[in-house]
């Protein structure tokens, strides 16, 4: 998703769509969704032909090192850039320190890319995630609950602006020439979050960073985490932050999708079975800073609805939603399910670990990242319908880790086909669903070495404005890559 509105422009045009990859209006999307949700797709009906019509996948040079990064289509290329500072002096690169004169980051995940005076000339914003968190406990702070999770020790940026001086998640601005697929610059935006895993564009021009975790001043942080931050990705204070957003709740964030008509916030959650699709409705659209109300998605005459089971005979069915109020999305006495439970004894739906959720032609697509009969993974659409309802539709239910493994970050792209980062425990795809509802592979991750290998997942998938590139990147050991080709004689 690209945007170039700013917020009085949001403001005023109301219900006007953003441009980028919203291209796309409800009847041309995913052939109207229709195909897509078609029930009864089994075995290799399942399979796009001729690989999506791009034909199969083979080891591709990456333009920036000479290595064999990605496995690719032929006709496509792609350049690696952004690497996590540790990675490029292993690569024998020039050493990856910003324009701020800090290094960049590891961890890299959620992604989105931003309009910008120059765009005209192919120079773009991206705004990219790094989940990266910090434990206390190594620095001989008091020991905390840290739920198995390994953190990592370096903290980024400068320590004079971080939100809290003992956690190392965040942000980077990059600028970056679309024509010659190189980097012209990058910066920490936002430092001191924890664990920012992935998050979304607004249409008034800034990425929202979700910090995927609760654990705060009980767990030896110097604040509370679990929010939603706000990085604006162009204007005069390019490197002003706003947040946290405590009205938008504290829990186990991983994605956003704002609606353009209205500016509600549409967020995914993931906490194993015990997940949550949410809504925010603002009090002043645009202005998420002036709070608003929480709420989260039931299903009409079934409460307490368990999405992530018995629902492969139900692809294409749509399912009458409603939405709970959440009375304390900020609760004093935290625990990973103090929200969830919140809306859950209200009626609300459960899902098992949502993660990409992404805004096109007037609906919000995300994963199930472990739902189905098999755990491997279910494509859903949410689309709205007024203030109070919207149907829920599941689109594609994995039937095994071979066909798609983990669905994690999404997009669609600007020929509306639906792009998925996995998150596996294999060999790691970016897979795509087109019109019909069929699955191919438009990428591998070929990369090799001690800690990157082709097990480290995809992440941040987004095309660039016009939509001739595609961004994605490798969590591990954190790199991006900009990809382009012969777009049209497929589905993405």
């Amino acid at each position: 998703m690209t945007t170039s509105f700013d917020r009085r422009k949001f403001l005023a045009r109301g219900a006007a769509v953003t441009a980028g990859t919203m291209l796309a209006s409800g009847t041309q999307l995913l052939g109207a969704h229709g195909a897509l949700a078609a029930p009864g797709r089994r075995g290799p009906e399942l399979k796009a032909p001729d690989n999506g019509g791009y034909g199969p996948l083979q080891p591709t040079k990456d333009r920036t090192t000479g290595r064999t990064l990605l496995s690719l289509p032929a006709g496509f290329e792609y350049a690696s850039f952004g690497h996590a500072a540790e990675y490029a002096a292993a690569l024998g690169l020039p050493a990856a320190i910003g324009s701020d004169g800090y290094p960049t980051p590891g961890r890299h995940d959620g992604m989105a890319t931003f309009k910008e005076p120059q765009s005209y000339r192919g120079i773009i914003k991206l705004v990219r995630n790094h989940e990266q968190g910090y434990s206390p406990i190594d620095a001989g702070q008091e020991p905390g609950d840290y739920t198995g999770r390994d953190y990592d020790r370096d903290l980024i940026g400068n320590p004079a602006s971080a939100y809290d001086p003992m956690a190392a998640g965040g942000t980077t601005t990059l600028t970056f020439d679309t024509r010659s697929l190189t980097l012209v610059d990058s910066f920490i935006s936002l430092n001191g979050t924890s664990v920012n895993c992935a998050g979304g564009p607004t249409p008034w021009g800034s990425w929202l960073s979700c910090e995927e975790t609760v654990n705060g001043t009980q767990n030896g942080f110097a604040k509370n985490h679990g929010y939603i931050f706000e990085v604006p990705a162009n204007g005069p204070d390019r490197k002003r932050t706003q947040g946290p957003y405590p009205a938008m709740g504290r829990f186990a964030h991983e994605a956003v999708a704002v609606d353009p008509a209205n500016g509600t916030v549409y967020e995914t959650e993931d906490s194993g079975n015990t997940s949550g699709f949410y809504r925010f409705l603002p009090n002043k659209p645009g202005y998420l800073a002036e709070g608003g109300t929480l709420q989260m998605l039931a299903v009409k005459g079934q409460p307490q609805l368990s999405t992530y089971q018995g629902f492969s005979g139900r692809v294409g069915e749509p399912l009458q939603v409603e939405w709970v109020t959440i009375d304390d999305p900020d609760p004093a006495d935290i625990t990973t399910e103090s929200v969830f439970n919140q809306g859950f004894a209200k009626g609300g739906a459960a899902f098992a670990r949502l993660e990409g959720c992404w805004y096109d032609g007037g609906s919000i697509f995300f994963n199930a990242t472990s739902g189905g009969d098999v755990g491997a993974g279910q494509v859903w659409e949410f689309r709205p319908r007024g203030r109070s309802g919207g149907t829920l539709t599941l689109l594609f239910e994995s039937p095994s880790e071979e066909v798609l493994d983990s669905p994690d970050n999404l997009t669609v792209s600007p020929r509306g086909g639906l792009v998925l980062c996995e998150d596996g425990g294999d060999e790691q795809f970016v897979r795509a669903l087109d019109e019909q509802g069929r699955i191919f592979d438009f990428a591998r991750n070929t990369i090799e070495g001690e800690e990157a290998d082709m097990n480290n997942e995809f992440a941040g998938a987004c095309f660039s404005p016009g939509g001739e590139v595609l961004f994605v990147n490798i969590q591990t050991p954190g790199v991006s890559f900009a990809i382009r080709g012969p777009w049209d004689k497929g589905a993405i």
